[in-house]
């Protein structure tokens, strides 16, 4: 996956989790449903997540500014998928929080 995080400072949000495969009922049309969403709230900068063998995601999402994170967190939809998630599609999750003053690296393709 290519992506282009933002300059510096933002706000990355780090979500780690593991879903319950024994009832998954609606989660692949909330899971879109969510992204669609996200993508369209002001602050919202990028995605990225990574998917394990045994399930277990970590997902990186990029914003500009703590008000823009705590707006989506409050968003009505959003508010319902994490009830769902709590009481029927994840056995745990973890959210950090993280503001990011400077970034750096190389890419040896791009050399």
């Amino acid at each position: 996956m290519s992506f282009t995080r933002p300059e510096p400072p933002y706000y990355a949000v780090i979500i780690t989790s593991a879903l319950d495969a024994t009832d998954l009922d609606g989660y692949a049309a909330m899971d879109e449903r969510m992204a669609e969403l996200g993508r369209a709230q002001p602050g919202y900068l990028g995605r990225e997540s990574k998917t394990d063998a045994q399930g277990r995601d970590l997902t990186v999402l990029y914003y500009r500014d703590a008000e823009s994170i705590s707006a989506w967190k409050q968003h009505p939809e959003h508010l319902e998928a994490q009830r769902r998630g709590r009481e029927q599609w994840y056995t745990r999750y973890h959210i950090e929080v993280a503001r990011v003053e400077r970034a750096y690296g190389f890419d040896r393709g791009e050399e």
